[in-house]
């Protein structure tokens, strides 16, 4: 770091991203990203007429993808918000809602942004830790006073709680918002949005990275009671009020509109991850219930940075964090039945030699 770098950053710990090798020789199983293309409804759309309007500026109401999203999710526009994937949302809801005197609450096994942006931000952190067999307990989050983010699924264990589950933190927190982060809900997790009209202090987050095949186009949505979203959108046009670039709007209302692609390519990865979760079992790895598209697993035979690192060595990247409780541990993005079957082998080779 540079000698003019403000004091009050000097121990903030940037998050890593999952490796992305450019080079593409890599079958890529470690950033969650779909192994399907984006929708042809997608693709129409960012068209060349669309591309030439790249001149003028977006629109910062959004108003088509909020008049697309609120039919399709049976809300109002203005209990949407969007964001530059939902990284900016999850970002705009702590700086709307947390700050010295109201800390934030999260696990603490989950995603690793929540942490580093309480240490941008100067939050507290009120970390829960998960049960030893990594499932989280409601009760834990039962009256805190405080502001919570539950991923859920989570990650990078894949693990669901139940709506009613979220349904009773809600209530036992009704002076709090509690932010849903739903990621990966569309493979297996149940959301939350049906509970929207009935708790103002409900914020659910939801990316189109993952299901809708828009990780490049970084696009995400902020759901809730449309005083939350105001709060946001007060976060919103104070920071960036042009916040999603023209063609992500045209990519993200078509992909949105195009609901038999989606529920095509959700099938096959929740098939594709009970095959390779059976294969997986077979060879002796223990592998968690999980409602995304990655499975998190370990194995007796070898560590989790030994795997990673023997895997990356045979083309096969997948995503090892050396941390606490979870350093023999692997999350793996399911891919093509090709991808799985390439993992599968390269796992063969490494476990027999």
């Amino acid at each position: 770091m540079s000698r003019f770098l403000s004091p009050t950053l000097e121990a903030v710990t940037p998050y890593t991203p999952g490796e992305q090798p450019q080079d593409q020789q890599y079958i890529k199983l470690n950033t969650n990203e779909s192994p399907y293309r984006p929708s042809p409804a997608v693709v129409a759309a960012v068209s060349e007429a669309e591309v030439e309007k790249l001149r003028l500026y977006s629109d910062p109401a959004c108003a088509e993808l909020l008049r697309t999203a609120a039919a399709h999710f049976n809300l109002q526009p203005d209990q949407i918000m969007p964001g530059n994937g939902s990284d900016e949302n999850l970002f705009f809801a702590l700086r709307a809602f947390c700050d010295e005197a109201h800390p934030l609450a999260y696990a603490d096994i989950t995603y690793g942004c929540y942490g580093v942006w309480c240490g941008l931000m100067h939050i507290p952190s009120h970390i829960i830790p998960l049960k030893d067999d990594f499932t989280l307990d409601p009760a834990d989050y039962y009256g805190l006073n405080e502001t919570i983010v539950i991923a859920n699924p989570n990650a990078p264990t894949g693990l669901a709680l139940p709506r009613s589950a979220i349904e009773g933190i809600l209530k036992a927190n009704p002076d709090n918002v509690v932010i849903v982060d739903e990621a990966y809900v569309d493979f297996g997790g149940e959301s939350c949005i049906p509970l929207i009209d009935q708790y103002e202090n409900l914020l659910v987050i939801q990316t189109f990275s993952k299901s809708r095949q828009l990780a490049g186009a970084r696009l995400g949505l902020a759901m809730g009671n449309a005083k939350l979203i105001a709060d946001l959108n007060r976060v919103k046009f104070s920071l960036n009020p042009y916040n999603i670039n023209r063609l992500t709007l045209k990519a993200g209302k078509a992909a949105l509109e195009d609901t038999a692609y989606f529920e095509k390519t959700c099938a096959a990865i929740v098939e594709t991850r009970s095959w390779t979760k059976q294969q997986l079992e077979a060879r002796g790895f223990t592998v968690l219930d999980s409602r995304t598209n990655f499975l998190f697993a370990s194995t007796g035979k070898k560590g989790g940075g030994e795997l990673y690192r023997k895997l990356k060595e045979k083309g096969v990247l997948v995503r090892h964090f050396d941390a606490p409780r979870i350093t023999d541990w692997l999350r793996i993005t399911i891919g093509t039945p090709e991808d799985m079957e390439a993992l599968l082998r390269a796992l063969d080779e490494i476990l027999e030699g």
